[in-house]
């Protein structure tokens, strides 16, 4: 059965591009520069990976000044990032559709990266860490979003890619479709979004 949604909600990291490489080797550069222990991929993914820079330092302990630092470092490497290679394809598709980015990247670093591959102008709005209090799996940015479309979140679609996506989806009362983990829905590319949605 297809579902008509009032509008979708992209999470950025991890589902419109590959991010992860370029994060990790941000925050250890990062931890260099402050003299603290190297992550590994492994801990990066299972521990820090879709949660927010300032959840992650606050959780790590560090100064904040530790993830000011991190965001310069990420920002100088955005070179790092790749877009999926069906995402454009969707996104086209999906046209019709009221559509919003929800990410814990800060703003102006999230404007550089859709802008980079020319997906900007897919979005109506985009909503970041930066625009909330609590970053994701609180529910603000969602429910941010939705306010900003005036659309009502339970007739609202969100992709995640992470743990932290489906709880802040799902709080906020959305149908959550997972993009490689398990939501109400699960996909393996972005494109299968077309036969779910259309």
């Amino acid at each position: 059965m297809k579902i008509k949604p009032s509008a979708i909600l992209f999470d950025m990291d991890g589902v419109l591009v590959n991010s992860f490489e370029a994060w990790w080797k941000s925050l250890n550069l990062t931890l260099k520069k402050f003299n603290y222990k190297e992550v590994t991929k492994e801990e990066f993914s299972e521990i820090y990976w879709g949660h927010g820079l300032r959840d992650n330092v606050k959780r790590m302990g560090f100064d904040p000044e530790v993830g000011r630092y991190c965001n310069i470092v990420y920002s100088q490497h955005i070179d790092d990032i790749t877009i999926y290679k069906d995402t454009k394809y969707t996104l086209q598709r999906l046209k019709n559709y009221k559509k919003s980015v929800i990410t814990n990247t800060p703003s102006d670093i999230a404007k550089k990266i859709l802008k980079k591959f020319n997906i900007d102008l897919f979005f109506i709005n985009m909503i970041t860490s930066d625009d909330v209090v609590n970053e994701k799996p609180d529910p603000e940015i969602v429910l941010k979003a939705c306010k900003k479309l005036k659309v009502n979140p339970n007739t609202v679609v969100l992709i995640g890619d992470t743990e932290s996506d489906i709880k802040a989806g799902k709080a906020a009362g959305c149908t959550v479709i997972g993009f490689k983990i398990d939501g109400d829905y699960k996909i393996k590319s972005l494109s299968e979004l077309i036969d779910i949605l259309e």
